[in-house]
């Protein structure tokens, strides 16, 4: 091979492994075919087949059934194949094949896993679309969520849920400054509909999700294309109570590598602050971040930037390693399954501390505080309400092991699996080993509430 050749492969790989760039995305809006199809057709074959006819294309012109399905076309593969950007395991199979995407937000397969348990002798269920975000896919078999019509704490229609919901498909939005200023161009045509939209911007030259900052002439996406203020998609628009979004995106840098079994280390997304403001902009009345949390008065689990852990959590989250064990410090105690937010926009410092390495381990500070994803997975995990472990259990671990189906015997230890085989639950924790926690450890809610 030619030393040329040689240096551009080299450049490409590098480029690859930094996971911002050479991407689909490039931290904004993609090439238009790779979503959209205008003649309804690829190679001369009709692309919309779902008992459309053959001149008969989707909604927006999109490449699959809607919106959500378009995005799946690229990220969702086999258990095979799992790993990147993919964030849906196609071939999950209750009691068989494991979801096995380990993004920091999950795998979607979880809400099409339904299971069946007995818990003393009485029969359950564990709905799949209880685990997660039930984003309508058609062409992937997950639909509305059939219980709640809209999102909890808000309005937001069940029906009309999909990625696009959460995420700016042409990733408009923009961090344009070393101190993090978000803007969104807009057509001056239709109005500027958000606080920090304006008429003329900096182009975006890759994306923001991994560190990287924006220049004097360019700017980078905003973490993970999530909408921000004066978004609203067009498959609501019109729909009667609903408002564009108030809160921008959240401050947050995620390792270039990201999905992975966390069997050795942690995947450390360091965030910074506003996930769960930007949260609220559709779970508008469970946070709250001007409630008096200290006072009781709220009579909500405190989650927002203004939500500091306090010496008491803080003291607990640093020292707590296993039910039973406090005899951890700060340098080391870090977890992925409870993380939390730094309480700071400061790329430069976020970027060192997400890392797969093991090598940022410390725990919180004063400046910490807990937000949803302190508990939550953003879209889907093997636990009711998407919780990052099973909250409806006394012991997350038997004997020094994690349950599963068939291995056991108790009648009454339903409760434990859910329905799952032992590789489920371990998936769930991303294939941590049981000897992470103590041989009977409690829910991680002892974390920072140290109750066990």
């Amino acid at each position: 091979m030619k030393s040329s050749k040689i240096l551009l492969a080299a450049t490409l790989l590098t480029f690859a492994a930094a996971g911002n760039a050479l991407a689909f995305h490039d931290g904004g809006v993609a090439y238009c075919d790779g979503c959209h199809t205008m003649h309804n057709s690829s190679g001369n074959a009709a692309m919309a087949k779902n008992g459309k006819a053959p001149l008969s294309g989707n909604a927006y012109l999109l490449q699959g059934s809607d919106q959500s399905s378009t995005c799946l076309n690229c990220h969702s593969t086999t258990a095979a194949k799992a790993g990147g950007y993919h964030v849906m395991t196609t071939d999950a199979a209750v009691n068989g094949t494991v979801p096995s995407n380990y993004t920091p937000g999950g795998d979607f397969a979880w809400v099409k896993e339904t299971y069946n348990y007995t818990v003393r002798g009485t029969n359950t269920t564990d709905l799949g679309e209880r685990h997660g975000h039930n984003i309508n896919a058609a062409d992937f078999g997950i639909s509305a969520d059939t219980t709640l019509a809209t999102a909890p704490g808000g309005t937001y229609p069940a029906a009309n849920l999909a990625c696009s919901s959460c995420h700016d498909p042409h990733g408009k939005y923009r961090i344009v400054d070393a101190t993090g200023t978000i803007q969104r161009p807009n057509v001056a045509g239709t109005g500027y509909t958000g606080a920090t939209d304006v008429a003329k911007s900096l182009p975006i030259s890759g994306s923001g999700s991994y560190g990287a900052m924006p220049t004097a002439t360019e700017a980078v996406g905003v973490y993970r294309l999530l909408a921000g203020q004066g978004y609203l998609p067009d498959s609501v628009s019109g729909v009667a109570g609903l408002t564009p979004f108030a809160a921008d995106p959240p401050f947050a840098v995620a390792p270039s590598t990201y999905n992975r079994a966390e069997t050795s280390t942690d995947t450390r997304v360091a965030y910074g602050t506003g996930m769960s403001e930007w949260c609220s902009n559709c779970h508008t009345s469970i946070h709250n971040s001007t409630a008096s949390y200290d006072s009781g008065a709220a009579l909500i689990h405190p989650a927002s930037s203004d939500a500091k852990l306090g010496s008491t959590i803080l003291a607990n989250y640093n020292a707590y390693v296993a039910s039973g064990d406090f005899s951890g410090t700060v340098a080391t105690a870090y977890t992925s399954m409870v993380p939390f937010e730094e309480g700071t926009k400061d790329r430069t410092a976020l970027t060192t501390h997400a890392v797969i390495d093991g090598s940022q381990t410390a725990g919180a500070d004063t400046n910490s505080n807990v937000m949803c994803l302190s508990c939550h997975r953003a879209h889907a995990s093997g636990w009711d309400s998407m919780t990052r472990w099973n909250n409806k259990a006394e012991f997350l671990t038997l004997a020094g092991a994690y349950p599963g189906v068939g291995l056991t015997g108790d009648p009454g230890a339903g409760q434990y699996t859910m329905g799952k085989t032992q590789a489920e639950i371990q998936a769930t924790f991303y294939d941590r080993p049981a000897t992470k926690y103590a041989t009977y450890q409690r829910s991680l809610c002892n974390k920072c509430h140290a109750k066990d």
